[in-house]
């Protein structure tokens, strides 16, 4: 007899928002630990830095029904000068990365809560693998260079496309891709 493998469960949802919760931000922290230090090994041991005392953590939540379960995905935002707000630490799980729609939301409520706190220039230094993803979602290059001994571009998003969020504790529902 033939035991068929159980098939792993996805949340149909996904909440967006500003980490408000003492878990949410240590979940946010040892993601962003897998991803930079231990998947990628652009860090020892900790990516934490002096950004992180003043930054805005956003998180992506695996929902069950309205119960938030695990932090998936995470970026963080600060203003550096007045109007000048950056993101960085875009991380996403690995086994949600095909789901699609968790970086571009990340991303999404990124820019439309700092817009919504009066940027005038949002800017990334993003991998440049990841060039294409945040070209599709109205960001343009500014300049190319090498960080952490890999290939960046800092890009740009264009505000235009992100109309201010001003609930960003709520934050957007993400949903995955239906399956082709």
């Amino acid at each position: 007899m033939m035991i068929e493998p159980v098939p792993v469960f996805r949340s149909p949802e996904y909440q967006v928002k500003f980490a408000t919760c003492n878990w949410e931000r240590g979940r946010a922290y040892a993601l962003r630990r897998a991803v930079f230090c231990a998947e990628q090994g652009l860090f020892a041991g900790d990516d934490r830095d002096g950004i992180d005392d003043r930054a805005i953590p956003i998180v992506a939540l695996a929902m069950l029904g309205v119960v938030a379960d695990e932090v998936v995905g995470t970026v963080r935002i600060h203003e550096a000068e007045p109007g000048v707000w950056w993101g960085s630490r875009l991380a996403v799980h690995p086994d949600y990365r095909r789901i699609g729609a968790l970086g571009a939301t990340l991303i999404r409520l990124a820019v439309s809560s700092a817009h919504a706190r009066g940027c005038r220039t949002f800017l990334a230094n993003v991998q440049a693998q990841n060039g294409l993803l945040f070209r599709r979602l109205h960001w343009r290059v500014t300049d190319e260079f090498e960080i952490y001994g890999k290939p960046h571009l800092r890009m740009q998003a264009d505000l235009d496309h992100y109309p201010p969020c001003f609930s960003p504790e709520a934050g957007f529902t993400a949903l995955p891709r239906k399956a082709a």
